[in-house]
């Protein structure tokens, strides 16, 4: 399969509680939305670059680390002295996850435009606090404008933490633009809600395919054809539900990958019956990341079965 994925966006240490109490220790957790993405990507044996800007701190060299043992390219990875972003993270009793997130003068929201992406990107995915966040946030958006204009792939996962939206109605604008131009929209319930825009209002402005997440009630995606839901995999127990949403999209993109669909013409042909295996395989990962503790997506090898995603 020709190309690879390029995944931009922040990477951060999510501090997580180890049991179930008010004050209970917080152990780190490598995270970030964009982040879980590639490692995510890298972990199916889909071919993933991961461009963002990481401290030269502890935590800067543990995601590093953590990348290449994804197989993860890290080529366009940046180094500076600012520190890591860190999200401090709360468990409900249904093992929902809450944070509040640390990221004044962080390394990851001052990233650098990286020029032109290497000549074999298939996708640019992008998402999260690095569109919210400036002066990175720009610099993600007049990427993804280049990138979609010269015909790449780009999906986009707004993936909202409203605490960190100052300027609601810039931040709108700036996903509107995004999804104007993308083959994919993963988003959840609350993502819709506050964004203020449907399924419909996406496809209208010019998306492919817009996939939202249910929570429990498992995955839907709406094209121009209509609309595939499938329900969330349940085989497992839920540990928490830290990057399960980032699972989805990783696995998505996967599929997509390895099914030759990272192209707009070609996913608008995407039949029912491909778009419940694609979503059957987000929710199956997406499934097995619930079942542990923080954001650990599964290799491959985990999952069994075909040589391919969703096979």
């Amino acid at each position: 399969m020709k190309g690879r994925v390029v995944v931009g966006g922040e990477a951060l240490v999510d501090l997580v509680p180890v049991e179930r109490s008010p004050l209970a220790p917080l152990a780190p957790r490598l995270g970030g939305g964009p982040y879980n993405v590639a490692v995510g990507l890298g972990r199916l044996g889909t071919p993933a670059t991961m461009l963002t800007r990481l401290s030269t701190d502890a935590f800067g060299d543990a995601l590093l680390a953590r990348l290449r043992d994804s197989h993860v390219d890290d080529a366009l990875v940046q180094r500076g002295e600012e520190p890591s972003t860190l999200a401090v993270v709360t468990i409900d009793e249904s093992g929902a996850a809450r944070y509040s997130f640390h990221v004044a003068g962080a390394a990851d929201r001052l990233v650098a435009d990286p020029g032109e992406l290497p000549a074999d990107t298939a996708a640019l995915a992008l998402g999260t606090l690095s569109l919210v966040l400036e002066p990175g946030a720009s610099v993600y958006a007049d990427l993804a404008r280049r990138a979609a204009g010269a015909g790449v792939f780009v999906s986009l996962d707004p993936n909202i933490r409203e605490a960190l939206v100052t300027d609601p109605d810039r931040v709108r604008t700036r996903l509107d633009a995004i999804a104007g131009g993308a083959g994919l929209v993963k988003l959840s319930d609350e993502d819709a809600r506050w964004w203020g825009r449907s399924p419909s209002d996406l496809l209208a402005a010019g998306a492919t395919a817009v996939v939202v997440t249910r929570g429990a009630e498992g995955l839907v995606v709406r094209t121009r054809d209509g609309e595939v839901a499938v329900g969330a995999d349940t085989s497992r127990p839920v540990v928490d539900t830290i990057g399960a949403g980032d699972s989805v999209h990783s696995a998505l993109l996967a599929y997509l990958h390895s099914h030759d669909l990272l192209d707009r013409t070609r996913l608008a042909a995407l039949g029912p019956g491909g778009w419940r295996d694609a979503l059957g395989f987000a929710a199956r990962v997406a499934g097995w990341t619930c079942s542990r503790a923080g954001a650990e997506p599964p290799t491959r090898a985990e999952l069994g079965g075909g040589s391919e995603p969703g096979s």
